[in-house]
């Protein structure tokens, strides 16, 4: 840790970049797990894990060059097409990769402390393809989720930045809270308004910023699905079933962050509603 602390001390601009290049190849692995986990659990015929078979064209079959799977690059040299055959190269996996550019360089530009930072890229590398999967296939495998749980608590041990006990109550509370309204909400309608994915994410996220960030997170979330859901409605003109990962997953982001800065969930629950309050 003290040799990048002294790197972006003595030199932030390269910091950022050199962790702006890191994420994009972090951002290519996610790619590969949100791709490849749905079918893993939803088909049992499929063949594949994460790391066989090699990085491929999934209409062609055709096993890619070094060249062809240059993150950022290649999909632009490439012009979002296989090279093999001309399909058409999912534009979300080149924005993910741009993303995870993005956000590792800000926030290595940003973030107070190098010890914060590498855990918010581990939280991030979890919740990212949580999110594109949840939007995709309305699921939250609990081969992700159960993971960022224990390592949110694991990094709370670590690298304490709240008591351990607070992280176990937020994990239990958490998950709790969206038992109680799942239930609560099918018995006064006879209809499920949640998975039970959302509660273990949701129990995750507590893990990771405690039981006091909760109110903050699930605030946060609603009002980001809130949003979502009527640009949805809007965009497609119909009702559906809206994803409540991301939205959980954005949240979590956003309140780790305020929380690097010492910010406490009650200034923050009030910097929320000062935003979204209606002024006279």
């Amino acid at each position: 840790m003290t040799a990048f602390a002294l790197l972006r001390e003595s030199c932030p601009a390269l910091f950022s970049l050199m962790s702006a290049l890191f994420g994009t190849i972090i951002g290519s692995f996610l790619g590969v797990v949100a791709e490849r986990i749905p079918p893993m659990l939803l088909d049992d015929e499929a063949r594949i894990n994460l790391l066989f078979p090699a990085s491929h064209c999934p209409s062609c079959q055709h096993e890619l060059a070094w060249w062809e799977n240059i993150p950022l690059v290649s999909w632009l040299a490439l012009r979002g097409r296989c090279y093999h055959c001309g399909s058409a190269i999912p534009l979300r996996l080149w924005l993910l990769e741009a993303f995870t550019f993005l956000f590792f360089g800000a926030t290595a530009w940003f973030l107070p402390d190098i010890p914060t930072l590498f855990s918010l890229w581990l939280l991030s590398a979890f919740l990212l393809p949580l999110a594109l999967i949840d939007l995709r296939h309305l699921l939250l495998p609990d081969c992700l989720t159960q993971p960022l749980l224990w390592t949110g608590l694991l990094v709370q041990l670590a690298h304490p930045t709240l008591p351990l006990s607070d992280a176990i109550v937020g994990a239990v509370v958490g998950y709790l809270f969206l038992w109680l309204l799942y239930w609560t909400f099918r018995l006064v309608t006879g209809r499920e308004g949640l998975g039970y994915g959302d509660f273990k994410l949701l129990a995750a996220l507590g893990a990771w910023c405690g039981w006091q960030a909760l109110p903050s997170v699930i605030l946060l979330a609603s009002l980001t699905g809130i949003a979502g859901y009527c640009l949805f409605i809007k965009s497609n003109n119909k009702a559906a079933s809206i994803p409540f990962g991301p939205a959980l997953a954005v949240a979590g982001v956003i309140t780790f962050i305020l929380q690097s800065y010492s910010l406490t969930p009650l200034i923050i629950c009030q910097m929320i509603f000062d935003i979204f309050s209606i002024r006279e």
